[in-house]
């Protein structure tokens, strides 16, 4: 079996890490023995983390929504002859808006990080953990808003993260065949800046701004992600698999039941003749 203290000395570099879960992330993994690669679109954000780490950290900026800065930060590591053991799709978006009546900029800028930031960054990076020694493992970070109804007053953060499952799923079988473990990992409600998202929006979809923080009490009471990392520290050494850090008491499995009772009772084998 795979241990954490395989990678030692490996490069992990993840995504999204200047603050939240991927800062978390990129913490543990350089504590287990790793270099980091701390990846964010924000370059203060990204050189803080690296800087607090030390030396075995450097930052990287690059756009995930915009497969050319993605291309660009590839080449770079890939001249500096940078090899990839662990790659964490973790960039992510809160956008607080509904689905019909939401606006196209903040639509267009949930689906481009959320979905389409997942897949560029896997084929961007993906190629750089070819030829390494050692294990090798991709790490997606989902939300447990991924295995509800997209419904309360966040619809359509929920549906993005939905297509964040979806796409997941579908690298972990490709990789499968590569010999690369992955781990979806669907954290609750936790202690990050994901509500203020809108700080680090690409010129792009609107220019940078700020929300206002009123809303942040919310985020601010739950716990802080620290307390997943035992938890994924155990989930990369096994190799990879589904892991849900719930922090709702258990609505979270309720309400996943409750939505897989319904797909199952909605199903019609239509290749049998209906009871009389």
């Amino acid at each position: 079996m795979t241990k954490l203290s395989d990678y030692e000395g490996k490069l992990a570099l993840v995504t999204g890490a200047g603050d939240g879960i991927g800062e978390m992330l990129a913490r543990g993994f350089a504590a287990a023995g790793m270099r980091v690669c701390v990846q964010d679109i924000r370059s203060g954000a990204a050189e803080r983390v690296a800087m607090e780490i030390g030396d075995k950290a450097f930052p990287l900026v690059a756009d995930v929504s915009n497969r050319d800065s993605l291309d660009a930060a590839a080449s770079e590591l890939k001249e500096r002859g940078v090899p990839i053991n662990l790659l964490w799709l973790n960039a992510g978006v809160g956008v607080g808006a509904p689905v019909l009546s939401g606006k196209p900029n903040a639509i267009e800028w949930g689906f481009a990080v959320n979905v389409l930031g997942v897949i560029w960054s896997a084929q961007a990076f993906r190629p750089l953990m070819e030829k390494v020694t050692g294990p090798r493992h991709v790490g997606v970070t989902a939300s447990t808003a991924s295995l509800r109804l997209p419904e309360g007053d966040f619809p359509l953060y929920a549906t993005t993260k939905h297509g964040t499952f979806a796409v997941a799923e579908a690298l972990r079988g490709e990789l499968a065949r590569d010999g690369i473990g992955t781990t979806i990992l669907c954290p609750g409600l936790l202690n990050t800046d994901i509500w203020d998202a809108a700080r680090a929006r690409p010129d792009r979809f609107g220019g940078t701004r700020r929300q206002d923080p009123a809303i942040a009490g919310y985020w601010r009471d739950a716990q802080k992600p620290d307390i997943m990392w035992p938890h994924i520290e155990s989930k990369v050494a096994d190799g990879g698999g589904y892991l849900v850090c719930a922090t709702d008491d258990g609505d979270t499995k309720a309400a996943f039941e409750a939505r897989a009772a319904e797909i199952s009772a909605s199903i019609v084998e239509v290749g049998e003749k209906p009871e009389t």
